[in-house]
């Protein structure tokens, strides 16, 4: 693909689906942004300024086309004791840090490791994020009036019905329409309800480059690299699942790699603009794809709208209810929540349940990410091993003068089942010799070696000479490394002599 036709499908391939998309994110961000900044102790238009260079720098560093990055309340919540206890210029170091620590995972390409991520981990990842997403409205429907109810009720009614319009409905995202229509709706009618203004004060200028004004020291680096680390997991993990949400979203593939390179740059330059660390939102990647965005365009209208309607359309913008945000990010709630995993549950395995579960339960009840993902994806790898300690079938026969017996092992043989591999024989048995045969077997770590050491030295007590064969090459490495039953003194050294 020549460098013309690379540019036109990352950027130009989806102009006016991209343009409108991204005036939708960008109105949903404004209220994000604020709330994020008042989680984290912050003035609001630190997460403002944030939103948009995370924005406009991702679609030009990241990996994943169409996907939303900005401020966010998973990394807000991490940066309430660092603000606390040592102020906002603390927390700009602490962002400049995370970015170069994220750049290079995407070096180390630890942006790989999703992989190891299952499906019902991801799974619970959305799942979780659906109900944190509907629990964050909560506050916006609790002791207002009816008029709020009554909005909402029709912001979600323009959201799923304005689709069916002929002609229009396939031409403008219907949040789009939710807002404008919500927003001059309440000005008209002057209704005394909850708008953006009310969320703090937007920022009047321009952000400027700010390099943050803390003593360049040890005792600096050591106050600031916790949380920069944190920071830099929980985002990278938070970008990791949400690209592969998207990229289930638009069938297409995205490089995770690179997604890793492009937010470290993206928070290096937040925090040399004086906005906090961010990450990708998966409610706003949801918007934008459901809006029609679909390229790199998409996200950079996202924040340059973003930053002249806070800046230069604040008075106007101010006037948004938030009665019609709750209702786009209630459209986001429900369209991001699996509601196959539920009609699933009888039919899927119990471990992938329990995994799935888990992962909803942790990450509700902490509100932190990470705690569910890793609490799924361990849980997983603890079930699979358990399974594929099963998978393990030994079957022996003797010859017709009954001194010699031959294993067949069949399998795979790593920590999970070497007690089994070892309970397999017979070490009683009278034999002049003893033949395992590996050829269909596979030998993975440290314990299965000393299982088979175990193994071939009690025949040896026994007084039966053994033989292996059929050892593959790379199980054969790994024995000979760290195996002792061929090695002088062998029975010594399995008894730690």
């Amino acid at each position: 693909m020549t460098l013309i036709q690379s540019v036109r499908q990352n950027w130009f391939a989806n102009i006016r689906g991209d343009l409108l998309a991204g005036l939708v994110v960008a109105l949903a961000l404004i209220p994000e942004a604020i709330a994020f900044s008042i989680i984290a102790g912050v003035d609001p238009k630190v997460g403002l300024y944030a939103s948009f260079c995370i924005a406009v720098i991702i679609a030009f560093t990241g990996g994943r086309p169409g996907m939303i990055s900005a401020a966010t309340g998973a990394m807000a919540l991490l940066m309430v004791t660092l603000v606390r206890e040592h102020g906002l210029e603390y927390l700009l170091a602490a962002t400049v840090l995370c970015g170069v620590l994220q750049i290079g995972a995407g070096y180390l390409k630890l942006g790989s490791l999703m992989r190891f991520v299952s499906r019902s981990v991801v799974t619970g990842f959305v799942n979780a994020l659906a109900i944190l997403i509907f629990m964050a409205q909560l506050p916006e429907l609790i002791d207002v009036t009816w008029h709020v109810y009554a909005m909402t009720a029709g912001g979600l009614a323009i959201i799923y019905l304005f689709p069916y319009v002929p002609v229009l409905g396939k031409l403008i995202p219907s949040p789009l329409v939710c807002i404008l229509l919500l927003t001059g709706l309440a000005m008209y009618l002057g209704l005394n309800i909850n708008t953006v203004s009310g969320m703090g004060e937007l920022p009047d200028t321009l952000p400027v480059f700010l390099w943050p004004q803390v003593p360049l020291t040890l005792e600096t680096l050591w106050i600031i690299l916790p949380y920069s680390a944190a920071l830099a997991v929980v985002g990278l993990l938070e970008s990791m699942m949400t690209a592969t949400i998207v990229d289930d979203l638009t069938d297409t593939s995205s490089d995770k790699n690179r997604e890793c390179k492009g937010q470290g740059i993206a928070n290096i330059g937040a925090g040399l603009m004086g906005g906090m660390a961010g990450c990708a939102m998966i409610g706003q990647s949801v918007i934008n794809v459901k809006s029609g965005g679909r390229t790199r365009l998409s996200c950079l209208t996202a924040g340059v709208v973003l930053l002249i309607m806070v800046v230069f359309l604040s008075d106007w913008v101010g006037q948004i209810p938030m009665a019609a945000l709750v209702a786009v990010m209630i459209m986001v709630s429900i369209g991001t929540f699996s509601w196959d995993s539920l009609r699933n549950l009888k039919k899927h395995p119990l471990s992938t349940n329990i995994v799935m579960l888990a992962t909803v339960i942790v990450t509700v009840a902490t509100h932190n990410l990470a705690y569910g993902v890793f609490v799924g994806v361990l849980l997983a790898a603890l079930f699979f091993a358990n399974k594929m300690g099963h998978y393990l079938h030994i079957a022996s026969e003797v010859d017709p003068r009954g001194r010699q017996r031959t294993y067949r092992v069949v399998g795979q043989v790593f920590f999970s089942s070497s007690d089994k591999f070892v309970t397999a024989f017979d070490f009683k048995e009278a034999l002049d010799k003893v033949v395992i045969d590996l050829s269909r077997a596979h030998f993975w770590d440290i314990t299965a070696v000393a299982a088979l050491d175990k193994v071939v030295l009690k025949f040896r007590r026994e007084g039966a000479e053994v033989e292996i064969v059929g050892l593959n090459q790379a199980s054969a490495t790994i024995v000979d490394r760290f195996g002792v039953h061929d090695k002088p003194d062998a029975v010594d050294k399995l008894m730690g002599h």
